[in-house]
């Protein structure tokens, strides 16, 4: 059976605020762009059976907006400590463990979303004008046959790469 790993970058958050990193809150532009997202994946047709995502402020909010633009109830996010600066062996590991469905968004943080991309895909990824692989708020659709306990490096093929610089207003 195929199954497809969302993978998504937080959005542009807000470094002029005095919090620390865990709480730092999205901007405008981040909240903008996780709508504008959020409404790129209702428009095709990629709703997530689960929604994983790190518990910072940064990364919920993100979630939430792209739940409200695909009729999802925020509820169904679920929280996991171990994503908030995780690598990628152990954003692999939060995977194998806890994904189900068809389809798993799974929202968090660099360079571990980067690091995970890469190793799950086989061949080179072109990076963003301002050389970034994921920048801020970027998407990407893998595709691999298997369940989720059997997600391995190099089993996934790139679906699409979805920047927010590329996204519909």
């Amino acid at each position: 059976m195929t199954h497809e790993l969302l993978l998504l970058r937080h959005a542009k958050s807000d470094w002029s605020v005095d919090m620390d990193d865990f709480s730092r809150p999205l901007k405008k532009r981040g909240r903008r762009a996780a709508r504008q997202l959020g409404r790129w994946l209702h428009h095709h047709h990629l709703i997530p059976d689960m929604i994983l995502s790190s518990p910072a402020t940064r990364a919920i909010t993100t979630a939430e907006r792209v739940c409200r633009q695909l009729g999802i109830d925020e509820s169904a996010i679920v929280c996991d400590l171990r994503i908030y600066e995780a690598d990628a062996p152990t954003l692999l590991d939060v995977l194998k463990t806890n994904a189900h469905g068809q389809r798993v968004l799974l929202v968090g943080h660099n360079p571990g979303l980067e690091n995970l991309l890469l190793k799950l895909t086989p061949h080179s990824i072109p990076l963003s004008a301002n050389g970034k692989l994921l920048p801020t708020a970027a998407l990407a659709q893998l595709a691999f046959d298997g369940a989720w306990t059997e997600l391995s490096e190099g089993c996934a093929k790139l679906v699409t790469l979805v920047r927010p610089d590329s996204l519909p207003e």
